[in-house]
């Protein structure tokens, strides 16, 4: 059979699989192209694919489980405690504050990369002052989805570990560029915040903006026990020590997480029972991501040992016009809007991310730059009903999925035109080749 054919076989079972929810993603990114991989005549050479690619993925799996052990394991210890407490005394009252605290706030919980633990987090410290003052919970939902979107973007959130992983990119090489993009993103939702925070002072009247009133917020760790405040400026030293040399690349990122969490572990935790009750508090999450990143080497050791990925890379090019070939990257931000709305972000970055970027390198775009420009659509992919926490986040606020739906739609789509053009501009991805 054709290889080209075949490939987008496999490609389209996986995505139907997983939309229909057939097979979960773990178990399909194994077993489907394990099937393809013989029906292509491979079956001998299937076990040394499988290992290559696995092999190439273990940097981006060690990167992933130490980050999530750590900066979950900073939250615990009550270092973010002060800062919410803080935001909270700065928005007290002012609807607008509100609104720009919830930005600030969410960009920093989800530094710990997990969606659902974000919301949980963020809700429980700031919906009971928009109920308070009877502010529209639409706002806070459509701020902290969006919000979300750009942190995700971080080397530890799915997005990029899936966009690397499914390309063989370092994460950290993948993800600086994205930075002058991400903060302009920021930018553009607390300006957002601004404009909702005015409509809700019209809406309140002078007299309804108290700045005295009393309100006593939720600490930030769901695990008071763990809390280590004696050591919150030995936390935060740590904090932002890790993220100045992940910048200056002195490391490579697995190693530094590694590092950083041993050293957060023996100062905060001395004892192996403490150590091992917080490794154990956040195993679920750490089995989720990393189980995921190593079945990807599968598909993706699989997909490339074949032959599948270049036979579909052809087609793929034989029907874009030469001369729209060298925007491949500002065309796969586009693409990726609607992409990663319809589809997983497993099956957009493991099933189509590589054939665009073979096409890509066809025109001489690197597979840098298309991966950088398949993370533009993350605030649009998490209004998409294929989006777990999204549900979360709803049933957190109270609000229906399709009001949701309806009014995030067009702010999550400026936040991703306002990350592209930023990032072309930065030459995160090249407008041309």
């Amino acid at each position: 059979m054709n290889l080209a054919l075949l490939g987008f076989l496999m490609v389209a079972t996986f995505m139907t699989l997983i939309m229909t929810k057939k097979m979960t993603p773990l178990v399909a990114l194994i077993v489907i192209p394990s099937i393809f991989g013989v029906f292509a005549g491979e079956a001998a050479g299937l076990g040394p694919m499988m290992i290559d690619g696995i092999k190439n993925l273990a940097p981006t799996g060690v990167m992933l489980l130490f980050a999530i052990l750590f900066f979950s394991t900073m939250t615990d210890t009550g270092l973010f405690d002060p800062l919410v407490g803080r935001l909270i005394r700065m928005v007290h009252g002012d609807p607008m504050r509100i609104l720009i605290g919830s930005v600030v706030l969410c960009a920093l919980v989800s530094l710990d990369g997990d969606g659902s633990t974000t919301y949980i987090i963020t809700i429980a410290a700031l919906l009971p002052l928009y109920k308070r003052f009877n502010m529209n919970r639409l706002y806070l939902v459509c701020l902290l989805m969006t919000t979300s979107g750009i942190m995700n973007l971080t080397p530890w959130g799915g997005p990029t570990a899936r966009a690397a992983s499914a390309l063989k990119i370092d994460p950290a090489t993948l993800f600086l560029p994205l930075i002058p993009g991400m903060i302009a993103g920021l930018a553009f939702l607390i300006g957002l915040a601004v404009y909702f925070g005015r409509k809700e002072r019209a809406r309140m009247g002078e007299a309804g903006i108290t700045a005295d009133t009393e309100f006593t917020g939720m600490a930030v760790s769901q695990y008071p026990e763990a809390r280590r405040p004696k050591l919150i400026w030995f936390n935060a030293a740590l904090v932002v020590t890790l993220l100045t040399l992940l910048v200056w690349g002195i490391l490579p990122l697995s190693v530094l997480m590694m590092l950083a969490f041993a050293i957060a572990m023996i100062v905060n935790y001395p004892g192996v029972a403490d150590q091992k009750e917080r490794i154990s508090a956040h195993a679920g999450n750490v089995l989720a991501v990393v189980s995921l990143i190593f079945a990807a080497g599968i598909f993706t050791g699989i997909l490339g040992g074949t032959g599948m990925v270049e036979a579909m890379s052809k087609a793929v090019v034989g029907v874009i016009p030469p001369a729209l070939g060298p925007y491949m990257a500002p065309i796969t931000a586009v693409l990726s809007m609607p992409f990663t709305f319809f589809i997983s972000n497993d099956a957009f970055y493991f099933g189509m991310l590589p054939i665009l970027a073979e096409a890509g390198a066809h025109y001489g775009v690197s597979p840098e730059a298309i991966a950088r420009a398949s993370l533009m659509g993350q605030p649009v992919h998490l209004l998409s009903p294929l989006v777990p926490s999204t549900y979360l986040l709803v049933s957190l606020v109270g609000i229906d999925l399709a009001d949701h739906q309806r009014f995030t739609l067009v702010p999550a789509i400026l936040v991703c035109t306002v990350m592209t053009v930023v990032g072309m501009i930065a030459l995160a991805f090249p407008f041309v080749a």
